[in-house]
């Protein structure tokens, strides 16, 4: 018998499918010779410090840093993880042979890795490996098994992360939580958190000790052509209304009128990231949201594997572009005309040498359902229309420059104009994005008539009054970008994809960091602005340390990992490097000076504002029916008798009940497990199987409950 572990229940029950694995099972799916089995994610995670001696329990500067001799495995604490890993043990035990189903990639790898080194496996394994859901690309996926061997540098990079974000996270929030948080606050460092932080309060800083000043420009208007004098700002009105006074008295002349012919190039494919820049840019969605969007389009089959970090796609794919393109239907007239000719096979889309696990998020050959959320079809939307573009003519474009002067006084001004839209057809019907500087585009809009150089004539000249702006704040696509980038300002394209490997986090991690920062209250968000608060800035001020809060140095430890992964680098060595740094910052800071963060006043008062808030909020919070279901995200809830569950309870599984081990919850407690994710600490729990009483309760990856 053949064992398959995939990731979750919907993506084994898509598996058993095609294999013919048809007989359900408890925990499994039987049938052809094959078992279909899965975890909920993640079934295992690294030990806690507890685990590895009672002596840890209790936060103590001085038994810092917890360097375990050897990092251990144990399953999640919850039952319904203990009783899926017992089928699996069990499987693992009588099967001839374990086919890794896991998601195609490092944290899928690690999941999966875990899982069967905790079940003791010692049969062969082989690895599923494919890159959408759809019935085609499984059959292929298993037509073409690779040996779990080739995929053993991915899981030790997964393995050697995992490990890092341990001993820093760990320690470093230990000694920073002891030596400054007064006994109030808990003060979280992350490998990759604390950089990203420390970018957002650099900017702060930058916009709170920015002054603004007041500057005068000379401008004038020539055959109803607006012209910029090409000098420095001036700094007061007098030296302006001079030089205005100077312009009046002589004639305009055309020093130089140039037309260039140009091309703009084609969008990228999307990425992760790109995606989530796209998304946060036009409709405002959070990383995080997009991510569980493009997820769920993923698992309903309609788009590729979206956990990418490449804009690329495959040489082998370019077979199947035209029949893609043939099925999504709704996209009929945009397609048209691709379909007249042979699809072209540019570089800049079929590259082999820059895909690695994954190619490009793209459509898949299953059109989207009638069925999808009104989120879920604008990413798609984003999706086919990027995958469309890519394969359409480039803009053309033509660029005036002309340059005149008045007297001594040059001037200069600029127009463009599009010739061939190319791939901007795509994009035609769709809202113009607005931009920021909208005295600029007004000027670069302008129609700009034949001139004749050495021509002369009388002009209207005028002062435009300006102030200086600070820097913008983050958003969170620009926050995104900062974090592929680890800082810099890139805007090329082929640059950034450069830099990519020395990016903070990865692309399937870096909304989860942003999400960390928000529940830390160290940043806040203002319309589209990430915000740092005063405690985030008082916890970067007190890190002295920059290999905690570089995001250049971060970026190197992020590139190490990827060359772990191609087996350019050793994860032991990884790991004694962090252990060092761990070392050498907790001998640093437990005998340095002490002092004290606190949240801020107006934080607690924003607190208590919530706390009286709360009764009035009770009524609407008991109105289960009007609450989506968090797992399904489609369907409503209800109430029954002894438990809340989605109203789609036969396919969609979700529900809590009243009681969870031995404590009966309040509707409050229930509606916050639903609309947070968790609850506030609470005591009372009698039946718990390690006999925890009191802890906060969370909804797991499988949206099975936890207490911890």
């Amino acid at each position: 018998m053949k064992l398959c572990i995939a990731e979750k229940p919907s993506v084994a029950r898509d598996i058993a499918k095609v294999l013919g694995a048809t007989t359900p099972k408890q925990g499994y799916m039987e049938g052809n010779g094959y078992c279909v089995t899965w975890t909920f994610g993640h079934l295992c995670t690294l030990k806690e410090p507890h685990d590895y001696g009672p002596q840890y329990k209790s936060w103590n500067l001085f038994s810092l840093p917890i360097i375990p001799s050897s990092f251990g495995i144990k399953l999640i604490p919850n039952k319904g993880v203990e009783n899926q890993f017992k089928v699996i043990e069990k499987l693992v035990e009588d099967c001839d042979e374990v086919i890794n189903c896991g998601d195609a990639g490092q944290e899928g790898e690690l999941i999966q890795r875990w899982v069967l080194q905790k079940a003791k496996c010692n049969k062969p394994i082989q690895r599923l490996w494919i890159s959408s859901l759809t019935e085609d690309a499984i059959k292929e996926g298993f037509a073409s098994l690779k040996p779990a061997e080739d995929y053993k540098n991915l899981y030790l990079a997964g393995n050697a992360r995992a490990i890092g974000d341990w001993l820093l996270g760990i320690n470093a929030t230990r000694l920073f939580t002891k030596k400054f948080g007064g006994n109030k606050a808990v003060l979280s460092i992350g490998r990759v958190q604390t950089p990203t932080l420390a970018m957002l309060v650099q900017r702060q800083k930058e916009i709170d000790a920015f002054t603004t000043e007041e500057y005068w420009e000379l401008k004038t208007k020539y055959r109803d052509v607006l012209f910029n004098a090409a000098i420095d700002r001036l700094k007061t009105l007098e030296r302006a209304e001079k030089g205005l006074e100077y312009l009046k008295v002589n004639p305009f002349e055309i020093v130089s009128f140039e037309i260039k012919e140009g091309k703009e190039k084609n969008p990228r494919l999307f990425d992760l990231t790109g995606l989530q820049v796209e998304a946060n840019k036009k409709y405002g969605y959070s990383a995080e949201n997009t991510l569980n969007y493009v997820q769920s389009l993923y698992e309903k089959k309609h788009v590729t594997y979206p956990r990418v970090d490449t804009t690329y796609l495959s040489d082998s794919l370019y077979p199947k572009i035209e029949g893609i393109l043939k099925k999504m239907y709704p996209y009929q007239e945009l397609i048209a005309p691709l379909l007249e000719a042979p699809i072209p096979k540019s570089k800049a889309v079929f590259d082999d040498t820059k895909v690695t696990d994954h190619h490009a998020i793209i459509p898949t050959e299953i059109p989207p359902s009638q069925n999808l959320s009104r989120e879920e079809k604008l990413i798609y939307d984003l999706i086919a229309k990027r995958f469309i573009a890519v394969f359409y003519p480039e803009c053309k474009i033509s660029n005036t420059l002309v340059e005149g002067k008045v007297g001594t006084i040059p001037f200069k001004t600029s127009g463009r104009q599009v010739l061939e839209p190319g791939w901007r057809a795509v994009y035609s019907k769709e809202p113009k994005e607005e931009t920021t500087d909208k005295e600029k585009e007004k000027e670069e809009e302008q129609t700009i008539p034949e001139f004749v150089v050495g021509e002369t004539g009388p002009h209207d000249p005028m002062i435009h009054q300006g102030k200086t702006t600070p820097p913008k704040p983050y958003t969170e696509a620009t926050l995104l970008r900062a974090m592929e980038t680890a800082g810099k300002q890139v805007e090329d394209e082929e640059l950034r994809e450069m830099l990519k490997n020395n990016g903070i986090g990865r692309p399937s991690t870096r909304a989860n960091i942003i999400e960390t920062l928000f529940k830390r209250k160290y940043i806040e968000k203002k319309r589209k602005n990430l915000i740092a608060t005063q405690t985030g800035i008082q916890l970067i001020d007190t890190i002295e340390d920059e290999l905690l809060k570089s995001p250049e140095l971060t970026g190197e430890w992020e590139s190490k990992l990827r060359k772990i992964e191609k087996g350019e680098y050793e994860a032991n060595l990884f790991k004694e490097e962090l252990i060092q740094m761990v070392t050498e910052l907790t001998e640093k800071v437990v005998y340095g000076k002490g002092k004290v963060i606190m949240l801020q006043e107006e934080e607690k008062e924003a607190v208590k504002e919530k706390k009286k808030r709360e009764p009035a909020q009770k009524k609407e919070l008991q109105s289960w029916e009007e609450t989506k279901c968090p797992k399904c995200k489609e369907h409503n809830l209800i109430k029954g008798k002894t438990a809340v569950g989605c109203s789609d309870f036969k396919n969609c599984g979700f529900k809590i009940t009243f009681e969870i081990f031995g404590k009966k919850l309040s509707d409050k407690q229930l509606m916050d497990l639903v609309l947070k994710g968790k609850t506030s600490k609470l005591k009372g729990f009698s039946t718990h199987p390690e006999s925890i009483a009191e802890g906060v309760l969370a909804l797991g990856d499988d949206f099975q409950v936890l207490l911890s």
